[in-house]
C-alpha cells in the first residue's frame, strides 16, 4: 500500500503494472482515467456495502443493445470479481461460525486472573 499519490500520475503507475489497484474517494475521481486505460475490461468497485457491488467500466452501453457488437470483457470481469469477493466473505462467515460453535462447546471460560 502506498499513498497518498498525485492523481495526475497514479494511473500511469497502475497502467505500467506497478500497482494492483487504485482507491479513490469517489466514483468521479477514478472513472474517467480508468475508462481511458481499460474501457473494455475495467471494473468499478463500490466499497463498504453489505453485498459485493461491481459494475463494468462502460456503463449501460445502450448504443449497442441488440446489435451483437458489445464487448463482454468488463461485464465478465465485474462478475468474476463479485463472485470471488462474495466467496471469500462466505468463507470468513463459515470460519467465524465454526469458532463460535467451538467456543460454546468448550463451556464458560474461568473468570479471574490468568495464570502466567
Amino acid at each position: 500500500m502506498t499513498g497518498p499519490c498525485p492523481c495526475d500520475t497514479i494511473f500511469l503507475r497502475a497502467k505500467a503494472g506497478d500497482l494492483d489497484g487504485i482507491l479513490t474517494m469517489s466514483h468521479d475521481q477514478g472513472q474517467i482515467a480508468m475508462k481511458l486505460m481499460g474501457f473494455d475490461g475495467g471494473v468499478t468497485i463500490a466499497g463498504g456495502l453489505p453485498v459485493p457491488f461491481r459494475t463494468p467500466a462502460h456503463g449501460t452501453a445502450f448504443d449497442v443493445v441488440g446489435k451483437g457488437v458489445a464487448n463482454t470483457g468488463s461485464v465478465q470481469n465485474a462478475f468474476d470479481l463479485a463472485v470471488g469477493i462474495g466467496g471469500r466473505r462466505a468463507a470468513r462467515r463459515r470460519i467465524h461460525a465454526m469458532g463460535a460453535r467451538r467456543r460454546s462447546a468448550e463451556g464458560p471460560r474461568p473468570s479471574g486472573p490468568r495464570a502466567p
